[in-house]
């Protein structure tokens, strides 16, 4: 039997995190239920939002230039650089208003279960960006999660390799063991910043 579009349409709303088949076939007929103008309205949507936003060549976040905003302002800290794994972690940081630093994007965390190696993380840029800049300080910002921790490690022995020089420093008190960052409230980012501790 061959698939409608859709089915085709619930596959691609089941590929999105946090929503299995069920959710996705529920958010699917809702929109064709709810009319042709809804649905497109949200293709011009997403067609928009892929033109528009842009990686950032530099840390690795998302915005409407390249560089981003954050990587370009002359009011951020350029000698302290913070290393998270996802840019959900680097909203989540700068809705506390509480680091003025810049950033690195590693696009993941180490993890033997899914797969993901060295390669398959931004550290070829990192290496670039140790050499080009003259950073003074790293924060490791990484979940307390298991993966989490093992990507600190293997990033702390990367740096240490060749930049004895620059002090690391990790997210201490308020990050709870096997909590993720774009989960926790600002309030406990923001205590877990200022708690932070050398490695």
């Amino acid at each position: 039997m061959s698939k409608t579009p859709f089915d085709h349409l619930v596959k691609q709303f089941s590929l999105l995190p946090g929503l299995g088949p069920r959710s996705a076939k529920r958010i699917a007929l809702h929109m064709l239920t709810k009319g042709r103008g809804s649905m497109i309205d949200l293709a011009q949507t997403l067609r928009n939002t892929a033109d528009q936003m842009k990686i950032c060549s530099k840390c690795g976040n998302l915005d409407m230039i390249d560089v981003c905003a954050i990587c370009a302002s002359p009011k951020r800290d350029t000698k302290t650089l913070c290393i998270i794994a996802n840019i959900g972690d680097l909203w989540a940081i700068e809705r506390t208003h509480s680091y003025q630093g810049v950033y690195h994007v590693l696009g993941g965390v180490l993890s033997v279960i899914d797969g993901v190696t060295p390669d398959n993380l931004n550290l070829s840029d990192l290496e670039m960006r140790l050499e080009d800049e003259e950073i003074e300080e790293i924060i490791l910002a990484l979940s307390a999660t298991v993966d989490g921790q093992t990507t600190a490690h293997y990033v702390t022995d990367l740096i240490h390799r060749r930049h004895n020089q620059i002090n690391i420093s990790r997210l201490a008190h308020g990050m709870p063991v096997g909590g993720e960052l774009d989960y926790l409230d600002d309030g406990t980012i923001m205590t877990a910043f200022k708690s932070r501790r050398a490695i």
